[in-house]
Parts: C-alpha cells; structure tokens; sequence
C-alpha cells in the first residue's frame, strides 16, 4: 500500500500585490474564488440576508465583468493536446479555462495531474459542489473526470484527437471530502483511433479499492487543418 495523498488545493494567486499581479495570475485568482465560492454556497448553512447579499453583489459583479469586451479562445491553444511531454512524474498543464482541470475556470476541479511513465495521473478531491446522491460525488462529474484525465494522454502521445465514445463503470460510490486518483493510459492504436482505458481510485483506504473505471474511444485529427478549418461560434448578441 502507497502513503494516502493528501491534496493541495491549488492557488494560482501567488503572495504578491495587485500591482504585480499579470492578466493571467488575476484570471486564476478569480476563477478559483468562484469555485470556493460555489462549494460554500451549497456546504454551508446561511441566514436569508446573507444570501440576498451574495446575489446581489455577485449580480453586480456580472454585470461589471459583461461591460468588458468579447473572448474567444485562440484555435492556437489546441496545441496543448499535442505539445511535447512533460516529463514522467512532472505536473501536466493546459490552457486555463478548460473546463475541469483549467486553473481559470468557474467549473474547475482544482486537478492536479502529473505524467508516470506514459501514463497520466490525476489527484483531486471533490467537494460540497459535486455532491449527487447524498454523500457522493454526482457520476456526470465522475464521467467528465474521466474525459479530462484521458485528455491528457494526447500530450504523452503527442496527438490531437476528439472524444468519440466514453464508458463509465461505477464500481460503488466515489467519496467527497478526501483525496482520489484518475489514472489513463493508452492501451491501443488503430489508424486514427485511439483506446484509452483507465481507472477512479481511493487512496485513502488501504486496499485503494477502484471506484469507477473509464473506456475511451478518440479520434486523432490533424491540429493544422483543425486551426484552418474551426469556426468559433459567434459571440451572443448583448
């Protein structure tokens, strides 16, 4: 049995003042906020005036942030599906609004994911926020766990690729409030697909049972022509 891993939850706004504070560091800062903000929202108890306060100023908030001008995200950081990889053992990174794993992201999982070998291991802890049946984490967070962690098998291979199918077997409950590992790896190539395969585990306990196990299907494709060829949507009228 290895050492239980206790989590850090990651904060991207080092010990520095605002003034030194880049674009980037800010929108980290911010995106980790909201996600405390949503887990002490659903955990914890609060007095109706409280709550009326938090909607209101985070109302306002909105409508601060909407006066701002329109982002799109650059096809450019698709690269980071094929990069060069990191290095065994070392932390694994992608761009920041990506959806569960992105250091800026409102939905983020606070995922820490760092490559062994050639494959990938994701240690997070899930929290108040992602809470299904009572208890337990909600099996559509598990699923996109799953499709976040696999993500990151395209840059071990260095290959682009698309989910095509994704299957989810959950063995028994995944637990909140302590450290789980979501491992992936390659198990086979075909052409242009690609099998990932991999397992939710429980570190915590001393059998470090398996909670749930991913399969994954992707579809590589060609990062040039995806840049030439995507159309962004355009942006919502205000």
């Amino acid at each position: 049995m290895r050492a239980a891993r206790s989590l850090r939850i990651l904060n991207p706004l080092p010990s520095v003042s605002p003034m030194e504070l880049t674009p980037d560091m800010a929108r980290r800062a911010a995106g980790r906020a909201v996600r405390d903000l949503g887990h002490a929202l659903v955990g914890h108890h609060a007095a109706p005036a409280l709550l009326t306060n938090t909607a209101q100023t985070l109302d306002g908030l909105t409508e601060q942030l909407n006066a701002g001008g329109r982002r799109q995200r650059d096809p450019i950081s698709f690269r980071d599906h094929h990069g060069e990889p990191s290095g065994d053992g070392l932390a694994m990174a992608s761009y920041d609004d990506r959806p569960f794993s992105g250091l800026a992201s409102p939905w983020g999982l606070d995922l820490e994911v760092h490559q062994r070998g050639n494959d990938v291991e994701g240690l997070v802890t899930l929290r108040a926020a992602h809470e299904g049946a009572p208890g337990r984490c909600h099996g559509g967070i598990v699923a996109a766990l799953f499709d976040d962690v696999f993500g990151f098998i395209l840059g071990v291979i260095g290959q682009a690729a698309f989910t095509g199918e994704l299957t989810i077997r959950y063995e028994r409950g995944t637990p909140l409030y302590r450290p789980i590992v979501c491992r992936g790896r390659l198990t086979e190539q075909s052409g242009r697909k690609l099998w990932i395969e991999g397992e939710l585990v429980d570190i915590t306990q001393p059998d470090e049972p398996v909670v749930a196990r991913g399969k994954g299907l992707f579809i590589t494709v060609d990062p040039a022509m995806f840049a030439e060829t995507m159309q962004l949507p355009a942006p919502p009228a205000d």
